[in-house]
């Protein structure tokens, strides 16, 4: 393809709460055995580009791990790449990333050294699949400047002021582009997708830059809406994302439907990630378990319903986990009740004891315990 990749993942989220105190939102588990960064990837490797920058700084040990051999998508090769871009200190720079534009301009001598036309960014905290060739063709027919991809979305399926709300004219056109506004007065919500030429992209970066600008989308998108060609493209299927907890919470319960699961790991193409070298998991005399997700490493003593256990979670005799989501390496000791709750990964949940969370309102569950320190 020619394109190279920008995965942008270095954001936190207060609105996930306690949930990115331990990590980046781009390396949330999601669906079992998933990190949320695995679907940008997976798209790039599946569209075909080759060199592909995961831009990151918040929380980014995790992430970092995560990332830390190429093969798993698909880049490891000799021409391209996957490539780890964090902040580094400098002569001329002494900055954190200071919004995503700047992050960008960071890191622009890897797009100079490129040979490719044009540039897919994409945020490193969504849901979906896509086909990033098609956006690019339609980029191209268009004579665009800038493309944006975007999913006609309802209240229902999210608060529509946590986006970027899109205008467009008969002929896809933006009009106008609203970031988070106070009211959506439309439900054209911009997914964090762009095209744009490689030599437009560092002219525009290399401006903002020069004004003390450094956010993406209010400094470029927002600020050029009536000079720049920017074109809206739509998005068809699942496409959600997961930087508040409800959202998050919504998102892993999706994976319990039987489309959603079938469209992202039974249809082509396939969705990668990091494999974990476990047991698959067991279920003991006694356990019960309805439509939920079980991980490998897992053990199952209890009733597990409408749940989500990610790897190597023990759970222990009689215990009840309903509508729940159960991090990596929990332990849940006997006869405990764990309900509408997310429980923080490597908690040791002591015997006998319940959580329960509001009907609709999620309860994070993290407890603190000394199983590793030495």
């Amino acid at each position: 393809m020619r394109a190279i990749g920008i995965v942008l993942a270095g954001g936190s989220s207060n609105k996930m709460q306690e949930l990115s105190k331990r990590r980046a939102v781009a390396a949330m588990p999601v669906a079992g055995s998933y990190r949320c960064v695995d679907f940008a990837l997976s798209n790039m490797s599946n569209s075909h580009i080759k060199k592909v920058a995961v831009m990151t700084q918040y929380n980014a040990k995790s992430l970092n791990q995560h990332l830390n051999s190429s093969k798993w998508w698909d880049f490891g090769r000799k021409q391209g790449g996957l490539y780890v871009l964090t902040p580094t200190i400098t002569d001329e720079n002494n900055f954190w990333y200071r919004g995503t534009a700047d992050a960008i301009f960071q890191n622009l001598d890897f797009l100079k050294d490129c040979h490719e036309p044009y540039v897919i960014i994409t945020s490193g905290d969504c849901i979906y699949k896509m086909d990033y060739n098609k956006v690019l063709e339609d980029h191209i027919a268009k004579k665009a400047d800038i493309t944006v991809v975007y999913k006609e979305m309802s209240e229902e399926d999210d608060d529509l002021t946590r986006f970027g709300i899109l205008k467009m004219d008969d002929t896809g056109r933006v009009i106008d582009f609203e970031e988070k506004p106070l009211v959506a007065k439309r439900n054209l919500v911009s997914t964090g997708i762009y095209v744009i030429r490689r030599r437009h992209l560092i002219e525009l970066i290399e401006k903002s830059h020069s004004e003390g600008r450094h956010d993406f989308v209010q400094d470029i998108l927002v600020r050029y809406k009536e000079l720049k060609k920017i074109y809206g493209y739509k998005m068809e299927g699942y496409w959600r994302n997961i930087a508040t907890t409800e959202s998050y919470d919504r998102a892993n319960k999706d994976f319990l439907k039987k489309e959603v699961r079938d469209y992202f790991f039974k249809e082509y193409p396939s969705i990668y990630s990091k494999i974990a070298d476990l047991p698959p998991a067991k279920y003991n005399p006694g356990a019960n378990v309805k439509n939920s997700l079980i991980s490998s490493g897992c053990i199952v003593n209890g009733d597990v319903e409408d749940s989500i256990l990610f790897k190597k979670v023990y759970v222990g005799n009689n215990c009840v986990i309903r509508n729940s989501i159960i991090l990596n390496d929990v332990y849940i000791g006997d006869n405990t009740v764990i309900e509408n709750c997310i429980v923080e990964s490597r908690d040791t949940i002591r015997a006998n004891t319940s959580y329960v969370g509001e009907e609709g309102k999620i309860k994070i569950v993290i407890e603190d315990n000394e199983r590793y320190i030495i």
